[in-house]
């Protein structure tokens, strides 16, 4: 059964904004007493609190999805839409978050630290909101925009002041119980010690913790043994103790070259940069089980060479606590030492500025496609404003058109060839892919129409006033030629004696009578 866990991937996904409300309030003898829709409730967060009472990030390990609530949506009499509720997720301490490509998002190290790892969705804006002085009862309201959502790493490195190092079965396990309170699981086997386990020791004034780290063997820089998935937790570690098993039983192992084997694989392992090298870190020798007689032999054998090399040696025992005063002493006035100059070269904290104003709010690129090319637009405020669009209603088609316009987005496409009915996308991906026409740049708060519509969205079959005279015109010389054509028809048949209303008997018996 999986106890500990010290990298996991969450699956995230932040709360979606609330749709703004499209309502006009109606009281009595004032049928249309203005807009009156409510804004959408902003969605919750997905945020990371450090805690230090935490100490796995096994919980993640079990549930690693998780998502924060939606925003209401917004209603009559402008009452606005409830907030979504925030997901928090406490870490332990010194969790480094990271995005999938490995690109380090933040080290939580101070307890009580939060960071808002995926940002929920905008609640829409109500039609109250949208209402101006020339647009008065607008007929639409805005989306809401969805939330983050996407991957994290969690990839826990202990914070600890000193790492006990060295190879399976030395004693490091009963070395942390016998100087701290600490109850990691002891036994007669290799790689007994399967996560870190952590101490708080009390050395005279001095206060610091100590990490026991699974055993390192020789390849552990590489993937051998444990050592390269708990060699993190030594990152952070100020000073290394040495756990030289002085009694082992193995063929062909010593202190001697125990101690070569670790600091092979401590100086092949790749540290962030800014980090000290492990190598180049304090670091003590503790040779362990000297309450055995032969390793007591042994220990005071191999000490000479150690402290040739520039080591500080200890003796020390589990069973009988020999030595142990001395060690967590001397760690204390390492730690102590380190803290001081900390606190002496940390530089100062810079706030740096950066407006907002300072970047290019859209980006237009021209892309290759099988009927011409395609006009891509990126940028925050265009992908924003059309999930923000509500594409069944012709007034809020308009109205995204005007801030596309005022943005330049019209001007960037004319700068960079398009024409009239070009293929523009707006946003990665497959994103919202229309024909371009310029003439919906027009201002629609100059143009009156119903709420829910916008003119230039209409095909007008409307003629012009020349038009129309020039109608009117060929109606009434058409109407002139007829008249003109009847006359003469009317002449030739009284010519002929003909009765120009058919009756010819009556022309002819006059003629006669005659």
């Amino acid at each position: 059964m999986v106890t500990f866990v010290d990298r996991v991937t969450l699956h995230l996904r932040a709360g979606k904004g609330g749709n703004g409300c499209v309502s006009v309030r109606r009281e009595k003898f004032k049928p249309l007493a203005g807009p009156d829709g409510g804004n959408g409730g902003h969605g919750g967060d997905v945020v990371l609190v450090a805690d230090p009472q935490v100490t796995t990030l096994l919980s993640y390990h079990h549930s690693p999805h998780r998502s924060a609530g939606n925003g209401g949506f917004g209603m009559g009499d402008h009452r606005s839409g409830a907030l979504g509720e925030d997901q928090e997720l406490p870490v332990p301490l010194g969790t480094v978050v990271k995005d999938p490509d490995g690109n380090v998002l933040v080290d939580m190290l101070t307890p009580g630290m939060r960071f808002v790892v995926a940002p929920g969705g905008l609640g829409g804006l109500g039609n109250a909101a949208l209402a101006s002085p020339k647009r008065k009862a607008p007929g639409f309201a805005l989306l809401g925009t969805p939330g983050w959502e996407g991957d994290v790493v969690l990839e826990l490195k202990t914070v600890a002041d000193v790492a006990l190092v060295g190879f399976p079965s030395a004693g490091k396990s009963s070395l942390i119980a016998a100087v701290s309170a600490a109850r990691p699981k002891i036994a007669d086997y290799p790689f007994t010690t399967l996560h870190p386990n952590l101490g708080v020791v009390q050395a005279g004034d001095v206060r610091f913790t100590i990490a026991d780290v699974p055993g390192l063997i020789e390849g552990a820089s590489e993937g051998k043994g444990l050592g390269l998935e708990f060699l993190r937790h030594v990152e952070r570690c100020t000073a290394l103790v040495h756990v030289l098993d002085c009694a082992t039983l193995d063929p062909g192992r010593d202190p001697l070259s125990d101690l070569d084997v670790i600091l092979a694989e401590l100086g092949a392992y790749p540290v962030p940069e800014g980090q000290l090298p492990l190598l180049e870190r304090p670091q003590i020798i503790a040779l362990n089980k000297v309450d055995v007689p032969e390793a007591h032999e042994l220990a005071d054998f191999v000490r000479p060479d150690l402290e040739a090399r520039g080591f500080r040696v200890f003796e020390i025992s589990t069973v009988s606590r020999a030595g142990l005063r001395e060690l967590t002493f001397a760690l204390a006035e390492i730690i102590e030492q380190h803290r001081i100059a900390t606190i002496d070269d940390a530089p100062a904290e810079r706030i740096v500025i950066r407006p907002k104003g300072a970047e290019k709010d859209f980006e237009i690129k021209v892309e290759g496609g099988t009927y011409g090319p395609v006009y891509r637009i990126l940028g925050d405020k265009p992908v924003k404003w059309v999930q923000q669009t509500d594409f069944q209603n012709e007034e809020a088609v308009g109205y995204l058109a005007d801030r596309l316009a005022r943005l330049g987005v019209e001007d960037g496409l004319f700068a960079a060839g398009a024409v009239a009915g070009a293929t523009v996308v707006i946003g990665p991906g497959d994103g919202i892919v229309f024909d371009w026409e310029p003439t919906l740049s027009s201002a629609a708060e100059l143009m009156t129409a119903p709420r829910g519509t916008d003119p230039r969205l209409i095909q007008n079959s409307r003629r012009t006033t020349s038009e129309r005279r020039e109608r009117y015109h060929e109606r009434m010389d058409a109407k002139a030629d007829a008249r003109a054509e009847l006359e003469a028809e009317r002449r030739a048949a009284r010519a002929a004696g003909i009765d120009p209303d058919g009756d010819s008997s009556s022309l002819s018996t006059e003629g006669e009578e005659r």
